[in-house]
Protein backbone atom coordinates (compact mmCIF):
# COMPACT_ATOMS: atom_id res chain seq x y z
CA UNK A 1 0.00 0.00 0.00
CA UNK A 2 1.67 3.14 -1.10
CA UNK A 3 1.24 6.13 1.42
CA UNK A 4 -1.10 8.15 -0.28
CA UNK A 5 -3.83 4.97 -0.24
CA UNK A 6 -2.44 4.87 3.86
CA UNK A 7 -3.52 8.21 4.20
CA UNK A 8 -6.88 7.25 2.28
CA UNK A 9 -7.67 4.21 4.25
CA UNK A 10 -7.05 6.26 7.61
CA UNK A 11 -9.40 8.87 6.34
CA UNK A 12 -12.17 6.65 5.20
CA UNK A 13 -11.90 5.10 9.00
CA UNK A 14 -12.06 8.59 10.54
CA UNK A 15 -14.85 9.34 8.54
CA UNK A 16 -16.32 5.42 9.49
CA UNK A 17 -15.58 5.90 12.84
CA UNK A 18 -16.95 9.49 12.89
CA UNK A 19 -20.52 8.46 11.25
CA UNK A 20 -21.05 5.33 13.60
CA UNK A 21 -20.38 7.87 16.80
CA UNK A 22 -23.68 9.94 14.82
CA UNK A 23 -25.86 6.73 15.12
CA UNK A 24 -25.36 5.61 11.06
CA UNK A 25 -24.41 1.50 10.59
CA UNK A 26 -21.56 0.91 8.39
CA UNK A 27 -22.96 -1.77 5.63
CA UNK A 28 -19.82 -1.71 3.38
CA UNK A 29 -16.71 -0.16 2.12
CA UNK A 30 -14.99 0.42 -1.30
CA UNK A 31 -17.53 -0.77 -3.27
CA UNK A 32 -16.60 -0.88 -7.00
CA UNK A 33 -17.61 -1.09 -9.87
CA UNK A 34 -16.52 -0.30 -13.56
CA UNK A 35 -16.71 3.49 -13.72
CA UNK A 36 -17.29 3.95 -10.16
CA UNK A 37 -16.45 3.38 -6.45
CA UNK A 38 -18.14 4.20 -2.79
CA UNK A 39 -15.61 4.55 0.24
CA UNK A 40 -18.70 4.25 2.23
CA UNK A 41 -21.87 2.50 2.18
CA UNK A 42 -24.15 3.26 5.68
CA UNK A 43 -27.78 3.08 6.86
CA UNK A 44 -29.75 6.00 8.80
CA UNK A 45 -32.72 4.07 9.76
CA UNK A 46 -34.32 2.83 6.34
CA UNK A 47 -32.67 4.84 4.09
CA UNK A 48 -28.81 4.24 2.59
CA UNK A 49 -26.41 6.69 2.57
CA UNK A 50 -23.71 6.60 0.38
CA UNK A 51 -20.56 8.18 1.43
CA UNK A 52 -17.98 9.96 -0.54
CA UNK A 53 -14.53 10.92 1.84
CA UNK A 54 -12.34 13.33 0.95
CA UNK A 55 -9.19 14.02 2.22
CA UNK A 56 -7.49 17.29 1.42
CA UNK A 57 -4.26 19.27 3.29
CA UNK A 58 -4.51 22.02 1.63
CA UNK A 59 -7.28 24.18 0.75
CA UNK A 60 -5.73 25.57 -3.14
CA UNK A 61 -8.82 25.28 -5.82
CA UNK A 62 -11.71 25.58 -3.49
CA UNK A 63 -10.73 22.37 -1.15
CA UNK A 64 -11.96 18.87 -0.35
CA UNK A 65 -15.87 19.78 -0.93
CA UNK A 66 -14.60 21.85 -4.11
CA UNK A 67 -13.28 18.33 -5.83
CA UNK A 68 -16.66 16.69 -5.90
CA UNK A 69 -17.34 18.05 -8.75
CA UNK A 70 -20.14 16.96 -11.41
CA UNK A 71 -17.76 13.97 -13.08
CA UNK A 72 -17.10 12.55 -9.69
CA UNK A 73 -20.64 13.01 -8.64
CA UNK A 74 -21.70 11.09 -11.99
CA UNK A 75 -19.41 8.23 -10.99
CA UNK A 76 -20.75 8.09 -7.74
CA UNK A 77 -24.41 7.74 -8.97
CA UNK A 78 -23.49 5.47 -11.10
CA UNK A 79 -21.69 2.91 -8.73
CA UNK A 80 -25.08 3.65 -6.22
CA UNK A 81 -27.13 2.55 -9.29
CA UNK A 82 -25.33 -0.49 -9.32
CA UNK A 83 -25.36 -0.93 -5.41
CA UNK A 84 -29.11 -0.51 -5.13
CA UNK A 85 -29.53 -3.37 -8.02
CA UNK A 86 -27.32 -6.24 -6.23
CA UNK A 87 -28.96 -5.44 -2.35
CA UNK A 88 -32.53 -3.80 -3.05
CA UNK A 89 -34.17 -0.75 -3.87
CA UNK A 90 -34.20 1.55 -0.82
CA UNK A 91 -34.44 5.19 -0.17
CA UNK A 92 -30.63 6.80 -0.40
CA UNK A 93 -28.55 10.07 -0.27
CA UNK A 94 -25.62 11.01 -0.97
CA UNK A 95 -23.28 12.41 1.83
CA UNK A 96 -19.22 13.55 1.98
CA UNK A 97 -17.18 14.16 4.74
CA UNK A 98 -14.52 16.09 4.82
CA UNK A 99 -11.45 16.38 6.21
CA UNK A 100 -8.04 18.63 6.21
CA UNK A 101 -4.75 18.09 6.54
CA UNK A 102 -5.09 19.05 10.26
CA UNK A 103 -3.53 16.48 13.17
CA UNK A 104 -6.24 16.19 14.23
CA UNK A 105 -8.25 16.47 11.07
CA UNK A 106 -11.56 19.23 11.15
CA UNK A 107 -14.27 17.08 9.77
CA UNK A 108 -16.96 18.22 7.80
CA UNK A 109 -19.88 16.17 6.98
CA UNK A 110 -22.21 17.36 4.44
CA UNK A 111 -25.69 15.57 4.69
CA UNK A 112 -27.54 15.05 1.54
CA UNK A 113 -24.55 16.51 -0.65
CA UNK A 114 -26.63 16.15 -4.00
CA UNK A 115 -28.72 14.18 -5.78
CA UNK A 116 -29.01 11.91 -8.26
CA UNK A 117 -31.37 13.65 -10.68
Amino acid sequence: MSARQAKGAAAEQLAADYLCRRGLALVERNFRVRGGEIDLVCRDGKTTVFVEVRLRSRSDFGGAAASIGAAKQARLILAARHWLVRHGETPCRFDCVLLDGRDPPTIEWLRDAFAAD
